[in-house]
C-alpha cells in the first residue's frame, strides 16, 4: 500500500501562535518520522499584545508538561480570578466576570432562579456575592482552588497575565528542544503546484526553497498563505463590532502598588481601555471605532488612565473584525490572526490558537486532504467564532450608555440570529442556549446579563417547592461561607511573592 502520511509540517511565522503550535506538534509527534519547521524572520515584529488569557491556558501548557509556577516565572506573570467592567452600564457602573460559579444549583435548577425569586421577594443581594470568583478578585485576594472542591460554591478557576513575547520564546525553547527546526529568514513568496494550486513551497529571500507536506499558516493579519497564495476571501463582521483600530503601551508599574488578579476593562467614549497588570510592567491599549474617533481623540482618552508611566510611544494596530470563509484550504491550516480577528475584550485571542491546535491535532490529515476532514475542521472553526463573536457582541448591544452616538448605535444595532435567540430565551425564560464548540459557559452569560441588568421577568416555577424562609436561610448561609473562604484566603501579592520564595524545580 502507498504510505500517504505527513512526513514535512512548514509553520510559516512565529509569535505566540507559530510557537504554539510548534511545541503542541512537536509533543503530539515525539517518537514519530514527522518533521516540524518554523520559518520567522527576527526582523518582522510580532503584534505581541494579547497578555490577558481564559483559564483553558493553563490545561494547555500542562499536556506539555509544564507546571503554572514555571509559566509564571518564565513569562513574568499574574495570576487572573476574570475581568473587571468599569462604567459599561454609565459612569460609575461596576461588575466582574468571573471564572467560576454562582451559588449552587438545586434539583437540575440553575442557582439563579432562586437568587431571581428572593429577589423578587425584596432581597437586593448583589448576584456577584454568590461567586466565589468574583469575590476574591475584588478583594486582591488569591489562593489555588481546592483541587477537590467540598461543595459547588468553592469552584473557580483562574488564568493568566502573561508577557506575550516571553511567553512566545518559552514556546519556542521547548519546541527546538523537542526537535522543531528554525529557519531565520524572510519569506518571498509562495509556490503553487500547478496541477492542483496546493502549496508546494515557501521561496526564502535568500533563494532557498522550504518545501512540506502541511503548512500552517501563522503569519499574523498579512495571512501570507491563507490569504494572499491561496485568495480564500475574509468574512468581514464590521456591521456588528465598529471597532477597527487600537493604540497599545506598556507602561511602568507604579512602586508599591500591588496588581490586582483581574484584566480591567473601561468603557470610553467610542470602545473601551484595557489595563494588564504584570510583574515587571503593565500593558495598556484602547480599542476604538475610528469613524467615530480620531487618533488624536483616542491618544487624548487613553494616556491619561495608564497603569504608570509609559515606556514607550503607543503603537496604532488596525484591524478588521471577522473570519477567512475557511480556515483550512487545500493543504493550509491557518492558525491565530491569519484566521481572523475578535477585539480582546474577553482575552479570547490565545484560546483560539489553542482551540485551533486541538483540531488540527484530532483532524490530522495525510497527504490525500480527505475533503470529509478539512470540512469537519472548517465547521467547528467557524461555529467556535462565531459563537465567540456573539458573546463580544452581547456586551455592545446590553450597554446603557447614552453620552456618544457610537454606544447608542451598539445599543439600537440588529445582532446575528444566533445572538438574538439567546437574548429573548433568557428575557423570556431565564435559560440558556448552549451549541457545540461554544467557549463560554452560561455562568458567563449569567455575569454579563447581570452586570448589565437585564433579568427575565419570571423565575422557574419549580424552586416554589422550596419554603421561602428555608430559600432566604439557605441563600445567607451560602454568602457567610463565601465570606469566610476569602477571608480566610491570601491577598494575591502574597501568593506572587510566595512564588518568587519557592525553588525552581
Amino acid at each position: 500500500m502507498e504510505d500517504h502520511r505527513i512526513r514535512s509540517v512548514v509553520i510559516v511565522g512565529g509569535g505566540t501562535a507559530g510557537w504554539m503550535t510548534a511545541a503542541a506538534l512537536v509533543q503530539h509527534f515525539r517518537s514519530t518520522p514527522v518533521k516540524i519547521t518554523l520559518v520567522e524572520s527576527s526582523e518582522i515584529g510580532t503584534i505581541g499584545v494579547g497578555e490577558a488569557t481564559i483559564p483553558t491556558i493553563r490545561r494547555f501548557y500542562a499536556q506539555l508538561g509544564m507546571t503554572d509556577e514555571a509559566v509564571m516565572r518564565a513569562t513574568q506573570a499574574t495570576c487572573k480570578l476574570g475581568i473587571r467592567f468599569l462604567d459599561w452600564s454609565g459612569p460609575g457602573s461596576d461588575f466582574i466576570h468571573p471564572f467560576g460559579h454562582y451559588g449552587q444549583d438545586v434539583r437540575g435548577t440553575g442557582f439563579h432562579h432562586y437568587w431571581l425569586k428572593q429577589r423578587q421577594a425584596g432581597d437586593d443581594t448583589p448576584l456577584a456575592a454568590y461567586s466565589l470568583g468574583a469575590a476574591l478578585a475584588a478583594d486582591g485576594k488569591f489562593a489555588q482552588p481546592a483541587a477537590n472542591p467540598p461543595t459547588q460554591l468553592s469552584v473557580f478557576d483562574w488564568a493568566l497575565h502573561l508577557d506575550a513575547a516571553l511567553f512566545a520564546q518559552h514556546m519556542r525553547a521547548y519546541a527546538q528542544a523537542g526537535g522543531c527546526a528554525r529557519i531565520d529568514a524572510r519569506i518571498r513568496s509562495v509556490e503553487l503546484r500547478p496541477e492542483d494550486g496546493f502549496v508546494r513551497a515557501a521561496t526564502l529571500d535568500d533563494g532557498r526553497e522550504v518545501e512540506g507536506d502541511l503548512f500552517v499558516d501563522c503569519s499574523g493579519f498579512r495571512a501570507l498563505v491563507i490569504g494572499e497564495a491561496l485568495g480564500v476571501p475574509f468574512e468581514d463582521w464590521g456591521r456588528w463590532l465598529p471597532c477597527d483600530a487600537a493604540f497599545a503601551v506598556q507602561s511602568q508599574n507604579r512602586p508599591g502598588e500591588a496588581p490586582p488578579p483581574y484584566t480591567r476593562v473601561t468603557a470610553r467614549s467610542a470602545g473601551w481601555q484595557w489595563g494588564i497588570p504584570l510583574r515587571h510592567r503593565a500593558g495598556n491599549g484602547l480599542v476604538f471605532s475610528s469613524a467615530h474617533l480620531s487618533d488624536e481623540q483616542a491618544l487624548a482618552e487613553l494616556t491619561p488612565h495608564l497603569l504608570g508611566d509609559p515606556l514607550a510611544e503607543p503603537r496604532r494596530i488596525p484591524f478588521r473584525p471577522g473570519r477567512r470563509a475557511q480556515a483550512w484550504a487545500r493543504n493550509c491550516v491557518a492558525i491565530g490572526l491569519s484566521a481572523g480577528f475578535l477585539e480582546p475584550l474577553e482575552s479570547t485571542s490565545i484560546a483560539l490558537i489553542e482551540t485551533g491546535i486541538e483540531r488540527l491535532k484530532q483532524l490530522f490529515p495525510d497527504r490525500r486532504f480527505a475533503r470529509p476532514v478539512i470540512d469537519e475542521y472548517n465547521d467547528q472553526s467557524a461555529r467556535e467564532m462565531e459563537r465567540v463573536r456573539d458573546f463580544v457582541i452581547l456586551h455592545y448591544k446590553l450597554n446603557r450608555r447614552t453620552d456618544s452616538a457610537f454606544w447608542r448605535d451598539c445599543r439600537e444595532m440588529a445582532v446575528p440570529e444566533t445572538l438574538q435567540r439567546k437574548i429573548d430565551l433568557w428575557t423570556a425564560r431565564g435559560q440558556f442556549v448552549r451549541y457545540r464548540w461554544e467557549m463560554f459557559h452560561p455562568a458567563s452569560w449569567l455575569a454579563i446579563y447581570d452586570g448589565f441588568g437585564v433579568f427575565p421577568d419570571d423565575y422557574d416555577p419549580s424552586v416554589d417547592a422550596m419554603e421561602p424562609a428555608y430559600l432566604a436561610r439557605s441563600l445567607r448561609d451560602m454568602r457567610d461561607n463565601i465570606r469566610r473562604l476569602v477571608d480566610q484566603t491570601p491577598e494575591h501579592a502574597q501568593f506572587l511573592n510566595a512564588l518568587d520564595r519557592a525553588p525552581t524545580p
